[in-house]
């Protein structure tokens, strides 16, 4: 009962000071602390290391999913809607998930990993002896690149999703290709892009957030550096899941 007890403790305490956390970046963010080259810089980092394996994820998604909508749909003489299925799945709900889910293994991953070995090497004590605020030169950079990263990898994947489907509809389902390309065009409307645009700037913040306190408290050493790292991976994958969720029910609610 006592370990449960200081379990809960413990985990009150973690998430207040996750939110003071973030609260001090947003503090130095509307203050113009903002370091613009370096910004540009985890930008390009970020966005570069992750282009690639979220291209392929994308096009092999959309193309599953044109396979096995096609399958389904001809049982009913509907095979013509798989671009519906494939356009407003990836607009809506895989492109913003799988983009998220990725980037967070990948490029929040590396957030981690890099705080933290800075951490337990002592560079951040070093930047506070040169007078230098590690929030403001290490972690605002970063959790700013999340935020314009994420969507714009979204955008990208959901792109490359649709013309995977699209290969398969004309491959496989032998739809037309002006026809294919009309019914996607028709099938999503503003408020299916932004319904989904809107949930990947959520889950770039989260990245970023949950990434970055993770490796900028990690400790123990290099056991600590994998331990943290890890932890914030996982953290960040069951908060995209929750959020999404809850995002998905709100959005519902006021668009439908």
């Amino acid at each position: 009962m006592d370990k449960i007890l200081n379990y809960i403790i413990n985990l009150i305490a973690d998430v207040g000071a996750a939110i003071c956390f973030f609260f001090d970046v947003l503090g130095n963010i509307f203050c113009g602390k903002i370091r613009v080259g370096a910004v540009l810089k985890q930008v390009y980092e970020q966005g570069i290391n992750s282009v690639v394996i979220i291209a392929l994820t994308s096009l092999a998604s959309g193309a599953v999913l044109a396979l096995q909508g096609y399958v389904a749909m001809s049982r009913f003489g509907a095979k013509e809607y798989v671009a519906h299925l494939v356009a407003l799945s990836l607009v809506r709900e895989l492109g913003p998930v799988f983009t998220a889910l990725i980037f967070s293994g990948k490029a929040g991953a590396r957030i981690a990993a890099e705080l933290g070995s800075m951490n337990v090497n002592n560079q951040m004590l070093a930047t506070r002896t040169l007078g230098i605020d590690p929030i403001e030169f290490l972690i605002v950079p970063r959790m700013l690149a999340c935020f314009i990263v994420v969507p714009l990898l979204a955008v990208m994947a959901e792109v490359i999703g649709i013309a995977g489907g699209y290969m398969i509809g004309i491959l496989e389902a032998h739809v037309e290709g002006t026809f294919y390309i009309n019914q996607t065009i028709k099938a999503v409307t503003y408020v299916d892009f932004f319904s989904g645009f809107i949930k990947v700037i959520f889950f770039g913040i989260i990245i970023g957030w949950i990434c970055c306190y993770q490796g900028y408290n990690t400790t123990g050493g290099s056991l600590g550096v994998g331990k943290f790292t890890t932890r914030a991976v996982a953290y960040s994958y069951i908060a995209i899941i929750l959020s999404n969720a809850v995002l998905t029910k709100v959005i519902l609610t006021f668009w439908g």
